[in-house]
């Protein structure tokens, strides 16, 4: 049974191939149909368009502390991400929210097959990215950095000349790091090499990995030189040992990504605006911060 607030969904119900508008015109066409037709008219909408589903698939990450974390002992995610989720769930109408783990590498598919009907999960909003998806009003900001080792004594991004920077692959560090070394003039445009773990280019090596703890343990054993990540996620691995370099890559917006044009699209767009600008995003950001 489908348990949606129909009040919140009602505008965006299909009438004879339109969208009923909200107004005075509306409301006498819907009172036309009876409560009968009406409650037809609504699970065929929702049945169809999948906005209104009782449960919200939502594709989080488990491993970024304060924004998606999967806690073993309790079975919970915790995290702004996961309190943005519920909150989201609720206010277009769902009953709840099913937290379902993805990886910068899975959750392109995964919200494009359908296992999960949004992605809140770190990820950044990209013109390359808005061919597939539509993204929300940005809920955090933050910018990709470079962490290494202290023991090393790199100064300056400039030390990364000829070393070997780790990032993990599915993410757009890759390609914003690339022009910024080559920015720097460290590398030149000449790739010499490049393959599903690592891109080898004239003046430094970038090895690539599947998960944050796996960046993590290189960098600790020294196999890789530098991680570049962003630095909400970077806080996740910090330590004493450990420093970034005073350098931004780029700067980051994070949005709820839904796939384009869906019928998610617009009511998850008008929802996170909505908790902007009601200050409720603000309160989580202080609550995890």
């Amino acid at each position: 049974m489908l348990h949606c607030n129909v009040g919140i969904l009602s505008k965006y119900v299909p009438f004879h191939g339109k969208f009923v508008a909200e107004g005075v015109e509306s409301v006498r066409i819907l009172e036309k149909l009876g409560k009968a037709a009406l409650c037809a008219l609504l699970v065929l909408a929702l049945l169809g368009a999948a906005a209104g589903a009782e449960t919200l698939r939502v594709g989080v990450r488990d491993d970024i502390i304060n924004f998606g974390f999967y806690n073993e002992t309790t079975g919970k995610y915790y995290g702004l991400e996961i309190d943005l989720a519920a909150e989201l769930a609720q206010r277009i109408g769902c009953d709840g929210v099913e937290y379902i783990t993805v990886t910068p590498d899975t959750r392109k598919d995964m919200l494009l097959n359908g296992e999960v009907d949004v992605v809140i999960a770190t990820y950044s909003i990209a013109e390359s990215r808005e061919e597939n998806f539509d993204f929300s009003a940005p809920y955090y900001e933050d910018d990709t950095i470079i962490m290494v080792e202290k023991s090393t004594l790199f100064g300056s991004i400039r030390d990364l000349k000829d070393k070997n920077i780790g990032i993990v692959n599915g993410t757009n560090a890759g390609p914003l790091l690339a022009q910024k070394l080559y920015d720097e003039g460290i590398i030149t445009d000449v790739v010499v090499e490049n393959t599903d773990t690592f891109t080898q280019y004239e003046g430094a090596y970038v090895t690539k990995t599947e998960r944050y703890e796996d960046l993590d343990a290189l960098l600790e054993t020294g196999e890789i030189d530098a991680a570049c990540m962003d630095a909400c996620i970077a806080q996740t691995y910090m330590n004493d040992q450990r420093e970034f370099l005073d350098v931004s890559i780029a700067h980051q917006e994070y949005g709820v990504a839904t796939v384009k044009d869906s019928a998610f699209s617009a009511p998850v767009a008008e929802a996170v605006q909505a908790m902007l600008d009601d200050g409720t995003i603000e309160r989580l950001i202080d609550k995890w911060n």
